[in-house]
Order: C-alpha cells, then structure tokens, then sequence
C-alpha cells in the first residue's frame, strides 16, 4: 500500500495527449484493457510493483520505457510516484486479426509497414496517404516508431480514426507471418536495381517504409520479396518519406485499377 497516495484519479492533460499519473491509475488502466501509448517509470523504482508493471505492460503490449527520476519531473509536478502512462487516443488491433477480416469482405489486402519513422507528422501523413489509397492496416513496430498523439492525428487528417493501426513486437517477425499467408512484401530503397512501375504491385501486398535518413533496416530489407528505387531527377537524394509513401501507394491503385 503506498502511503503517500491518496487520489486515485489523477491525471493531467497535456497540448498534445493524455497522462496518467501515479501508480493506481496507471495499473488500473492497464488491468482494464484501456489503450496505453506507453509507460514511463523511474528507475529508482524496484521490487514487487515494477515486476507486477513489467507484466502488465507485456500483456498489454505496452511499451515501458525505464528512465531517471527527472524525466518523470520534467512532464509532471504533481505526485506521480515514479509512473506515468500517455493513453492512446486510437485502438490498436492484433495484426493476426486482419487477414481474415479483409479477406471475409473479399478485398486484396494492403498493408503499410513503418520502420523507424519517429517524427509524428511523418507518420500522420504516412496514415493519410495510406487511409485514401485503400490500405487496411498500418503496423508499427513497438519500439522506435512515432508515438501517436494529437499531433499525428491532426497530421493524418482523421485518417488515424479509419486506419486498422496494429502495433508489433518485431517488424521482421510481421514480415514473416505476412509472407507465411501468402501477402508480398516490398520496399523501397535507394539501392533497388528496379524502378517501382518495374514492380508488380497487383497482388496482396505489404510495403515496408523506412525513415528517409536511415532507410529501411538492412536485416529487415533482406526479408522482403522485392525491393525498388523511385524514380527521381532533382538533386536532393531521397523523398520525404510520407511523400515517398504516396506516389508508392499511387502506383499500387494504378495497377490494380487498371486490371
């Protein structure tokens, strides 16, 4: 029992998500399947209550981050015990769901894999080019991807609202499982010997997207089906990677529609 806990409701709104703070209300939320972005607790913090936390977040497939005291100080003032959740203003859906949903409604499936993006209005962007092009789902990796706030919904223009967003342990074990089910899996790279109208796109598919400074994962490119460059004349040497992401998703709708 804490001793200097005596508010069971706390919480603090903050301009771009909600947090929860202290260590009832992060628990609680956790036990009742409420939508948690991830979990920040200090690392002065031991014993019986972090390995109950550790377990909650990975049942939750929750992120925890473990972090010095004054992080926590410096997002909050008031008494957060050395916890604090950011709730997620989306659902999140088991990837293992989808297939069978799409396929029930006798769709191709589309699928939009994000590796590395940590800029919130990247990825905002990224789910409104996907959203108007058809894709059913986007998967994020649990680690290293943008968090999804109020910022990256305002980016995605409530495309985040219509999007299946389904969060993974590991991108390259969702590649796997794709594959496993028979979806291609593509990827755009700056080294790619084919140029993307070169690519057959008509067929269920996954692109994987990676950051435009780092590109996608190496091990995680040697996975994939198939990569590709873009075409390009200019001088700069890569798209933003939320434009890259439309003019692929362009090309996926001009093939399938054409057929």
């Amino acid at each position: 029992m804490e001793n200097n806990y005596n508010d069971q409701s706390h919480r603090e709104e903050k301009p771009n998500t909600e947090i929860l703070y202290g260590r009832h209300p992060v628990v609680e939320a956790l036990e009742n399947a409420r939508t948690i972005e991830k979990v920040i607790l200090s690392n002065a913090i031991r014993g019986e209550f972090e390995k109950r936390l550790r377990f909650l977040c990975k049942e939750a497939n929750v992120p925890m981050q473990v972090v010095p005291i004054e992080k926590l100080n410096s997002i909050t003032r008031k008494n957060h015990q050395g916890v604090l959740a950011f709730v997620s203003p989306i659902q999140y859906y088991e990837l293992e769901d989808m297939l069978p949903m799409i396929y029930d409604k006798g769709e191709t499936p589309l699928f939009i894999l994000v590796d590395g993006v940590t800029d919130v209005r990247n990825l905002g962007a990224i789910a409104r080019s996907a959203e108007a092009a058809g894709a059913h789902a986007l998967v994020l990796p649990k680690k290293g991807s943008a968090q999804i706030n109020e910022e990256a919904m305002k980016s995605s223009a409530g495309a985040l609202n219509m999007l299946h967003v389904c969060r993974v342990n590991s991108l390259m074990h969702a590649v796997e499982y794709l594959q496993l089910n028979g979806i291609k899996v593509v990827a755009a790279d700056l080294k790619g010997e084919k140029m993307l109208y070169d690519v057959d796109l008509d067929c269920p598919l996954a692109i994987v997207m990676g950051d435009e400074a780092k590109g996608v994962n190496r091990m995680l490119l040697e996975t994939v089906n198939e990569y590709f460059k873009i075409p390009m004349r200019g001088q700069t040497d890569s798209f933003n990677v939320s434009v890259a992401t439309g003019i692929i998703l362009y090309e996926v709708m001009r093939q399938q529609l054409k057929n």
